[in-house]
C-alpha cells in the first residue's frame, strides 16, 4: 500500500455485485457455494457503511426470459427454459439481510432503462448487463458526481463479477478495496494477482476500524 493506491474510506462507497436468492440461498438454480457463508460480513459492512452515512451501491443481474440480454455464454440455458433471475421474481431479490429495508422490493423496469433505483439513504441497486459494473453503466458517473475515489467490493462469486468489476475500477483509476471475508470464490492465486494491480486485501474489522 502506498499513498497513489491506499483507501480513502471517508469517499468510498461499498459495492455489492450479485447477492440475489438465485445465487444465494439453498437449492437456488445458480447458487454459488460459499456466498452464503459470507453474508453475515457482507451485513457488518453494510451497517458500518449506514452508520457512517456513505454510499452504498448493490449491483445487480437481471436475465430477461427471452435470452435478449443474456450474455452469450448462458443464453442457451436461459432460451431453453431456466429462470435465473428474471426480472420481478424472487429469485432475483437481492437476499433480504442486506436490504435495509426487508420490505423493499426491486423495480425491474427501472433499473433495465438504467437507472439506480434508492433503496434508502444514500443507498441504490443498479443492474449491470454483463460482468463488469462498470460495463454500459452509469456506475462511473455516479460515482464522480459523489467525488467518490475508494470502492470497496463484497459480494459473489471472485472469478466472475466481482474480479471483472475490480479490474474496471482499476482501469478508471479509483483507489481499490476488496473485503476478504467478505466475497465468495476468492483463492491465493487471486489475492497475489490483486495485490500485484494495486488491490487493498481487507478483513471486515479491517474496514470497519478504518470507518471508524
Amino acid at each position: 500500500m502506498h499513498s497513489y493506491t491506499a483507501p480513502h474510506f471517508a469517499r468510498s462507497v461499498l459495492v455489492t455485485i450479485d447477492t440475489q436468492n438465485d445465487f444465494t440461498l439453498d437449492r437456488a438454480p445458480a447458487r454459488i457455494a460459499g456466498t452464503k457463508e459470507v453474508i453475515p460480513y457482507m451485513v457488518r459492512l453494510l451497517e458500518a457503511y449506514r452508520k457512517n452515512e456513505l454510499p452504498i451501491v448493490h449491483v445487480i443481474r437481471l436475465y430477461q426470459r427471452d435470452g435478449s440480454n443474456v450474455d452469450l455464454c448462458r443464453k442457451q440455458l436461459i432460451v431453453e427454459g431456466s429462470e435465473i433471475a428474471a426480472p420481478g421474481t424472487g429469485g432475483a431479490e437481492l437476499v433480504t439481510e442486506l436490504k435495509p429495508d426487508d420490505t423493499v422490493m426491486l423495480d425491474a423496469d427501472l433499473l433495465l432503462a438504467g437507472a439506480m433505483q434508492p433503496l434508502g439513504d444514500n443507498e441504490y441497486v443498479m443492474y449491470k448487463p454483463r460482468w463488469g459494473a462498470f460495463y454500459a453503466t452509469g456506475l462511473e458517473a455516479f460515482l464522480k458526481q459523489r467525488a467518490v475515489d475508494t470502492l470497496v467490493f463484497a459480494g459473489c462469486n471472485y472469478p466472475n463479477c466481482p474480479r471483472t468489476s475490480i479490474y474496471e475500477a482499476s482501469e478508471r483509476d479509483f483507489r481499490i478495496v476488496l473485503a476478504r471475508d467478505a466475497v465468495s470464490g476468492l483463492y491465493p492465486q487471486a489475492e497475489t494477482e490483486l495485490g500485484n494491480i494495486g488491490v487493498n486485501l481487507l478483513g471486515t474489522n479491517e474496514i470497519e476500524r478504518a470507518l471508524t
